[in-house]
């Protein structure tokens, strides 16, 4: 644990820049504020700035600690963030996670992942961090180094609006302006001693590449958070641009395959990027979505089912759209006692009560209903006076998507079909104007079947 004797007043200056950030986001009276308190300095001068302006704005305060119990000192941390928001008067919320020892990624991504998992179940208005110029340096150098694109080589912002929002009040404060206003203050840190462990390789550019760079460049970790700020602002010129090619290629969500082809290759790609996160998954490899875009603009099949990761982008009858990646087990069946709803696949099916409109509902409370898969032999008639057809042509009738087929929820009635999601309902079993009807629907994200 670090701490300083010193009693020097603290730089008006950081305060002024914590300020500014705090403005920039529209923080005010009745605001939700929640610290990320590691213990480390960083986290405990954010804190510490925060808790002197609280009065003043009127934000509510409060800090979380995170204890990834990776380092036997783990509990002493938690402990001493305690008390160290007990003096300041702030509220804690500590939280003890498991990190994976299997990740993929490593142990650095497993502890990431289990801390932003903790935090995000906080309700707050805004998370805030301690990172700051040096960290966003190393950040851009390590994104730079993977082979990111524009998004990622912009690193962090000050501010980032969302729900929660994140702040990063000193993220163009130097580490050094960080540990003097803690020594003037007289504040108290732990020191987490695995961030020298060079076996990590952002403790490498820490500690081995970024002096080197700044013993020639002296102003290399400026430069650095400089062009994160161009990249970023390029990155919003790009999602314009995607934006407006959604618009032109269709409705936003659904795009027509023709307009696609239009668009030169690193359009598409960008639009295609942009969709993506617009459903909430990661962008793709570059090498997966060359692939999903070469198959596109060459393709002569009606469909293309491609898995980008999270997602898959698809293709038929003309319309292009990205969507979320089905669950790969088939559900069981399901017995219907009069739910408004029941879990299928990675979705719902919806029933609604209607007058004149869906199912009959005497016919449903006559029989065994049953919501399955599609069984072997399925034929039903969608329309009066129509001969029964199979599954493959009703699907096919309805375009529905080769790929949605076997895990579409079919309603059967004492094992004859009546509702096959996408395709509608059966003649037989449909109610009359007035009386009582059941309308079912099935939602599952990036693929609502209201028929």
């Amino acid at each position: 644990m670090a701490a300083s004797r010193t009693r020097a007043q603290p730089d008006p200056i950081l305060a002024g820049r914590v300020a500014a950030v705090l403005d920039a986001a529209g923080v005010g009276p009745g605001s939700r504020l929640c610290v990320a308190l590691s213990g480390g300095v960083d986290s405990v001068v954010t804190l510490h700035q925060l808790a002197a302006l609280r009065k003043e704005r009127g934000f509510v305060l409060r800090a979380a600690h995170v204890d990834h119990g990776l380092q036997p000192a783990a509990g002493d941390w938690a402990a001493f963030c305690e008390r160290l928001c007990a003096g300041l008067g702030v509220e804690i919320d500590v939280f003890p996670v498991t990190v994976r020892r299997d990740h993929p990624d490593g142990l650095e991504a497993a502890a990431r992942e289990a801390r932003h998992g903790a935090l995000a179940t906080l309700t707050v208005d805004w998370l805030v961090f301690g990172h700051h110029l040096d960290d966003q340096a190393e950040t851009v150098l390590f994104r730079l180094l993977r082979g990111v694109g524009v998004r990622g080589a912009g690193a962090m912002a000050a501010c980032e609006p969302g729900a929660p929002g994140r702040l990063r009040p000193l993220l163009e404060v130097r580490r050094g302006e960080i540990l003097e206003y803690a020594r003037a203050a007289a504040l108290t840190w732990v020191e987490d001693h695995s961030n020298a462990d060079r076996r990590h390789a952002r403790n490498r550019l820490r500690h081995d590449v970024l002096p080197c760079v700044e013993a020639a460049f002296p102003q290399a970790a400026e430069m650095l958070a400089r062009s994160a700020l161009n990249f970023r602002e390029a990155d919003g010129l790009l999602d314009e641009l995607a934006h407006q090619d959604a618009r032109a290629c269709g409705d936003g969500e659904r795009f027509s395959l023709d307009a696609l082809r239009a668009l030169s290759a690193p359009r598409l790609r960008n639009l295609l990027r942009w969709r993506i996160r617009c459903t909430g998954a990661e962008a793709p490899a570059r090498a997966r979505l060359l692939e999903a875009v070469r198959q596109l603009r060459s393709t002569t099949t009606p469909s293309l089912h491609l898995p980008l990761g999270q997602v898959a982008c698809c293709l038929h009858r003309g319309r292009v759209w990205i969507e979320a990646m089905p669950m790969r087990a088939h559900p069981r069946p399901v017995r219907w006692c009069g739910e408004e709803e029941i879990a299928w696949s990675d979705g719902r099916v919806l029933f609604e009560r209607r007058r004149g409109e869906g199912l009959s509902a005497a016919l449903l409370e006559r029989g065994e209903v049953v919501v399955a898969s599609r069984r072997g032999g399925l034929r039903m008639s969608d329309a009066p006076g129509r001969p029964r057809h199979s599954f493959k042509n009703l699907c096919q009738e309805a375009g529905v998507p080769p790929w949605w087929r076997d895990r579409l929820p079919v309603v059967y009635v004492d094992d004859e079909p009546v509702w096959i999601a996408g395709v509608g309902i059966a003649a037989a079993a449909r109610c009359a104007p007035g009386e009582r009807g059941v309308l079912p629907s099935w939602w599952r994200p990036g693929a609502p079947l209201r028929s």
